[in-house]
């Protein structure tokens, strides 16, 4: 697989690209789980697989997974108690109000519900029931009359978080149809799928406990277009 970042018996992580599931139950749909055990398989590795994150159909990047039940357990240990660092780029719409300026920094602080049937989830009131408290940090990289590139450090990992709560703070996605940038296509030379994409992790080892941290460029063209 010429997506993979690095290996070894432990863990692996590769660069998923856009418009592949992570992991889908839908039949005869591929999915990345699918791929790295059939990549296991083929080297006459047991197939074992565990995600320890997921990215959305639409978004490319990193994605860590690992290769043994222990790996699993401590790493999900870390992502949950957040001692998993995980970084975004975004291009947004800066068409708001009060337009982004480079520069400038930021927190959103959100409570998002999900809704099943349709597989939307949005800002609702603070104690709503089932809501899921959601919090990001953001700096800007470039801005332009239209565009702007942010940096985003997750804190939470909610469903569509940073999709949900850029479009509800007035700058969504370029070309994410589901939240709000209709006119995401319309743009030269923008890509085909939302412009977002988990550029950089920072995590232990689970075996070693050494420091580890992988970077990545995001492919999406729309990046290119400021």
């Amino acid at each position: 697989m010429d997506q993979i970042l690095y290996e070894d018996k432990d863990i692996i992580l590769f660069r998923k690209p856009a418009g592949i599931s992570s992991q889908t139950s839908r039949l005869k749909e591929k999915d990345m789980v699918s791929i790295l055990k059939n990549y296991r398989a083929q080297k006459g590795e047991e197939p074992y697989i565990a995600l320890i994150h997921r990215l959305d159909q639409p978004v490319e990047g990193i994605l860590l997974a690992a290769k043994t039940k222990e790996a699993a357990a401590e790493l999900s240990r870390q992502s949950a108690s957040r001692g998993m660092d995980k970084y975004y780029r975004a291009m947004v719409y800066n068409r708001s109000e009060k337009p982004l300026v480079q520069g400038q920094k930021g927190k959103l602080t959100d409570y998002l519900l999900k809704n099943g049937r349709t597989n939307c989830s949005s800002v609702v009131k603070e104690g709503t029931r089932d809501a899921k408290k959601a919090v990001l940090q953001y700096e800007v990289l470039r801005a332009g009359e239209e565009l702007a590139d942010l940096s985003i450090k997750l804190e939470t990992g909610r469903h569509h978080q940073i999709r949900v709560q850029l479009s509800n703070a007035g700058f969504p996605l370029v070309g994410d149809l589901k939240y709000g940038s209709r006119n995401g296509d319309k743009l030269q030379g923008a890509g085909k799928y939302a412009a977002l994409c988990f550029v950089k992790i920072g995590f232990l080892h689970p075996a070693t406990k050494k420091r580890m941290e992988f970077e990545i460029e995001p492919e999406n063209p729309t990046f290119q277009l400021l």
